[in-house]
This record gives C-alpha cells, structure tokens and sequence, in this order.
C-alpha cells in the first residue's frame, strides 16, 4: 500500500481483488494523488474511514462483499458517504448503470482501461469533490470568527466518538469560555467585544498541533475544541496551556473581575468513548467541568475523566 503524502491534495483508494488491475490503475494515476490500495471491500470501508480518500475506484466484481454492497455501506456510513465512487467493470449495461447509480456511484470506468478516459475521469470528479468541499467549508465556518461553526461541531464530534470507540482510544473534548466577556462587551463596545472574539479564536486555532484537532465556536463566547487520542494524563497539561495561552494574548481587560487582561476557564472531558455515548452527552459532560471551572474563581481548569464516571 502506498500511504497518503500530506504534500498533495487529492487522495485515490483502488479497490480491486485482481493485483494486475490495481497495479494499472496505480501506474496511470501516479501523477494525479496519492494512492492507497484494498483488495476486499471490508479493507476499503476501513480504509476510507481512516483516511478519507476523495475518488474511490471501486470493482463491481469482488468475492464476498461486492462492489454494490461495499458502494452501499461506504454511503451509508457518515465517515465516508463524502468520497465520489468510480465503479470499474469489465461490463456494460443499462442495469448495471441503473444499479450502480442507485447505490450511490458517481460514474464508470470500463475495462480494458484507456489511460485517457481513466485519468479524464478521475481528474473531472477531483476538481468537482474540491468545489464541493470548498463551499462546504464556507458553511461550515462562524461567520465572525472564521473558526467551525456549531453544526459542523455536532457532526465531527459524532463521528470522532464513534471513531475513537472502534479503536479503543482516548478522546479530549473541551469547553473554553472567556472570563467576564458580557463586561468586556459592555465596557468597550460592542465592535470591540467582536475583534475580542476574533482574537480570541485565532488564539486557539494557533494553538492546535496535532491533525484532527479543531476549534469551534459553540455559542456566544463559549468555544470547543476536539481533541483527538489525547490521553487522560495529558488532559490536565492540555487544558493548563490553553488557560496559558489566553493570558499570554496580554489582552487588556479593566473589566474583568479578577485580573486586568483577558483570561478564560476552561472544561474538558477526557476518556474512551463507550458503546453509545453521544456527542450531546460527552459537550455536557466538558459544559459541566467548565461550570465547575468558573464556580472555582474562573481563569482555572476542570478536567472530567468520564471512563470513570460510567463505570462508576
């Protein structure tokens, strides 16, 4: 398997149980992405989930799990349902279209292969799968702030949940809330309290490092941030450098209740995920920790390991 290159942008996952295939295909598109391999579609469903590819080049023919059952699960999956699915067959048919079509394909590529038509092909859904994901983006993001929106929160953090819980890994989650903003939007203005936010949400996009990690604007002043595989012992540091990381923007803020700049508290929610867990019911338990936080004095950090509130 070749593995994605983070320099490139487009990412192709072949799928075929035939290795002469896959090599062709592999040769013909080397110029055009990155290019990842399965030759069943279970390993495909599992790679899309891991990597997201763009374009999926799917066999109609495999044993076990053919290429309508795999096009079917990979659309019905909210991990993957995204990816544009090329069908490859060495038929032709009205039926076979029609079927194809209903399962979710976005187009065909018929063997023999003619170089031209693969690469046509694949590069005409590449351009069309960056416009899509371009004006997703844009409705994707806070308006103000430029950070994600509440919406594109929700369903990340679904899919993070379930993600995490299929591999046995620790999820982080925290809720950052700036420290007396409704004295600051008065004090100042309110055009002044809308840069404060601005500011306050390029601090912490600054502030991610890991791939997968995002920030979000949840509402008001309150901000989230998904952290993928953060460990429970690393929880508290993360959430102490957050805090920090406020302090050090040396915002002036006279008034603040408990110091003269800008300073924020923070809840995050640490653990692997059960069976189940929703995202309403891992944002409550990080919106309890900041309650906590800010009843503590605000400008201070609550960390929740909810691994051990549920077996409790």
């Amino acid at each position: 398997m070749i593995l994605p290159d983070s320099e490139r942008d487009s990412l192709i996952l072949i799928v075929d149980d035939n290795v002469p295939s896959i090599e062709i295909l592999s040769t013909l598109l080397k110029d055009t992405g990155d290019i990842i391999v399965a030759t069943s579609g279970a390993d495909a469903i599992r790679l899309a989930e891991e990597y997201q590819p763009d374009v999926i080049l799917l066999d109609q023919e495999m044993p076990g799990m053919d290429g309508y059952e795999t096009c079917r699960a990979l659309k019905a999956n909210d991990e993957t349902r995204h990816c544009a699915i090329i069908f490859v067959t060495a038929h032709a048919g009205e039926d076979l279209e029609v079927d194809a079509f209903a399962a979710g394909a976005v187009d065909f590529i018929t063997k023999p292969f003619n170089a031209s038509v693969v690469n046509a092909r694949v590069n005409t859904h590449l351009v069309l799968k960056r416009k899509t994901d371009a004006l997703q983006q844009l409705a994707d993001r806070d308006g103000l702030t430029g950070v994600h929106n509440r919406r594109f929160l929700d369903a990340q953090l679904t899919t993070e949940i379930r993600r995490h819980h299929r591999q046995g890994q620790s999820l982080g989650f925290a809720m950052v809330d700036i420290d007396f903003f409704k004295a600051y939007n008065d004090g100042y203005g309110h055009l002044a309290g809308d840069d404060c936010l601005r500011r306050f949400a390029q601090r912490l996009s600054s502030m991610l490092r890991r791939p997968g990690e995002l920030v979000a604007r949840y509402g008001g002043e309150e901000f989230a941030i998904v952290i993928p595989h953060l460990s429970v012992d690393s929880a508290e540091g993360f959430a102490q450098w957050v805090c920090q990381g406020v302090r050090d923007m040396a915002l002036p803020h006279a008034f603040s209740g408990i110091e003269n700049f800008l300073t924020a508290s923070v809840g995050l929610a640490v653990g692997v995920p059960p069976q189940g867990m929703s995202g309403r019911e891992l944002t409550s338990l990080a919106d309890t920790a900041l309650y906590q936080a800010k009843s503590n004095g605000r400008n201070t950090t609550v960390v929740s390991r909810f691994d051990r509130q549920i077996n409790e």
